[in-house]
């Protein structure tokens, strides 16, 4: 296969899970490309995403490493030959690589877990809402650039509406709802839409009052996307330079136990439902 120029962030959680599995067996690169009538600088594009891996040669190198984990296995071969193009690829060349990860990421992902303190939660944002927050964040955008940028965002609900939805709970402050970001009819709408995704059963909401005690964390947004299995678990999280994906086991752990404390400090879904009802009756 030939090497990638830019290889997504799935190809290269591909390739460390394998380097992973490399190092735990004790190995060096060049005696597994010994093994495969290969190079040492092919196994480290291998191990780096540059490039491409099939599913029995996956198989191959996962005995060889005398991993005995078959669901795991399974999962990296999936992995491996899931090469067909999805809608996010026709924004290739027009928005930053990282924004086609993220789409990637939840199309693929089993269940997906986020929470959310300043503002709305992206799958569940209007193109309104939506525009003011890109507006905001990048003033320097023309409306070319913007435009994408916003149905990029929108086709990203696919994840959660299409023919198999994949379960998403979100929790988010109510700060985050009652900030206009643009104007009131914008803020109406943008409830509006939560509450409608709510009663289609595309999202579980639960919100966390200002007024809730016991809740320090205003730095606590992350969004986790569940694997094929629990080893394939993903977290993003946004920093100044970005949106940083997650894998390392130690980290996941963090990242699950930040939910189930958070949770603790929401309200259940039916009453964060109707406490929405009353934000929009008070707008």
């Amino acid at each position: 296969m030939a090497p990638r120029s830019n290889p997504t962030a799935r190809q290269i959680r591909l390739g460390a899970e394998l380097r992973k599995l490399r190092v735990a067996a004790g190995l060096k690169a060049r005696e597994v490309a010994a093994f495969l009538d290969s190079t040492s600088a092919q196994m480290s594009q291998i191990e780096a995403g540059i490039s491409g891996v099939s599913a029995e040669r996956v198989r191959r190198l996962a005995n060889h490493y005398e991993c005995e984990d078959e669901a795991f296995v399974d999962a990296l071969a999936t992995v491996a030959e899931e090469r067909s193009r999805g809608w996010w690829d026709d924004y290739r060349g027009v928005l930053p690589q990282v924004n086609l990860d993220v789409a990637e990421a939840e199309h693929h992902a089993t269940f997906m877990r986020e929470v959310v303190i300043t503002y709305v939660p992206g799958l569940l944002q209007t193109p309104d809402y939506a525009r003011a927050v890109f507006r905001y964040m990048r003033p320097d955008l023309t409306e070319a650039e913007l435009a994408p940028r916003v149905e990029h965002r929108m086709m990203r609900r696919r994840a959660i509406e299409g023919d198999k939805p994949t379960p998403y709970e979100t929790i988010v402050h109510e700060f985050a709802l009652r900030i206009r970001v643009s104007d009131r009819r914008t803020s109406l709408s943008q409830l509006q839409l939560i509450l409608e995704e709510i009663e289609r059963g595309h999202a579980v909401v639960r919100v966390i009052p200002v007024h809730r005690d016991g809740f320090p964390g205003a730095d606590a947004s992350m969004m986790y996307l569940g694997g094929r299995v629990p080893k394939l678990d993903t977290g993003l999280l946004d920093s100044p330079t970005g949106t940083l994906f997650i894998d390392a086991e130690e980290h996941l752990n963090r990242l699950r136990t930040l939910f189930r404390t958070v949770r603790e400090s929401s309200l259940e879904p039916l009453e964060s439902r109707d406490f929405i009802h009353r934000l929009m009756k008070e707008l």
